[in-house]
């Protein structure tokens, strides 16, 4: 199958207004359909912005909210599939998610962050329970994470063993983890033998600055693409020959002796 070329939006928006980070969406979405993308992948909390504190109750919307309706034109029009970042309401809990929906409009996935980073995720955030979220998207097999969950091993681990071929990662990683980025996300494709799409933010956002450095990294475990510090949008290839290949080269999974991992959970 021809590689799926995979979009990633380096951009923390406009923080606070849902309605003109859907606009800067809607012309990344235009000029990643132009490169020849089939995906787009957003950063976390993209649909409204990441610091925006006391606001979280007030711009949280349920996963089929009109933030989703919005997303999902954006999709039809441009012909292309979207990862996005969100506060999601249900019922009484607020979960940081990530939605992705697909080049018809129609919701393929979606996904609440199991592992909360800091005092901010904690006080307004309620973490998911479902590890493994997956679709798939013209013959790719895609899997969810949100940030800090890339850190566990265990958790892009249990995406291998399902057979994820691309992770897409929806992060606000921030000054000082640069080597996040730089070093532990190419690590996380390599020993799993996957693709791995780390999309941040980038900037100053409240108390926050973001380190950028957006990537592809590949199963090789190079980046494959690789933002700078600022604001970018970068177009690579996620190519199934090359993953093949490369499973064959480096058999991780099947050298794994889990009854040596009891202890490990």
């Amino acid at each position: 199958m021809p590689p799926l070329r995979t979009a990633l939006l380096q951009s923390s928006g406009r923080p606070g207004s849902v309605a003109g980070n859907l606009a800067v969406l809607d012309e990344a979405a235009g000029k990643a359909a132009e490169a020849g993308a089939r995906l787009l992948v957003c950063p976390e909390m993209f649909l409204t912005g990441y610091a925006v504190g006391d606001a979280v109750p007030r711009l949280a919307e349920p996963a089929d909210g009109p933030g989703a309706g919005a997303v999902a034109e954006i999709c039809a029009r441009h012909g292309l599939a979207v990862l996005y970042g969100y506060p999601e309401r249900a019922g009484g809990l607020i979960f940081n998610a990530a939605q992705l929906i697909g080049p018809d409009g129609a919701a393929l996935a979606h996904y609440r962050k199991t592992h909360l980073f800091g005092a901010f995720e904690e006080k307004w955030f309620t973490p998911g329970e479902q590890p493994v979220v997956q679709t798939e998207l013209d013959g790719v097999r895609i899997g969810l994470l949100i940030c800090y969950d890339v850190e566990f091993p265990e958790n892009v681990r249990a995406h291998a063993l399902a057979g994820t071929d691309l992770l897409l990662v929806p992060t606000a990683l921030m000054h000082p983890f640069a080597f996040v980025a730089e070093s532990v996300v190419p690590v996380r494709a390599f020993e799993n033998q996957m693709y791995v799409a780390y999309v941040n933010r980038t900037g100053s956002e409240g108390e926050f600055e973001f380190t950028g450095l957006s990537c592809l990294a590949g199963p090789d475990g190079t980046a494959r693409a690789r933002a700078g510090r600022g604001e970018e949008l970068v177009v690579a290839a996620v190519d199934t020959a090359l993953l093949g290949a490369s499973r064959a080269a480096n058999p991780y999974l099947d050298g794994r002796r889990p009854p040596l991992y009891r202890s490990l959970v």
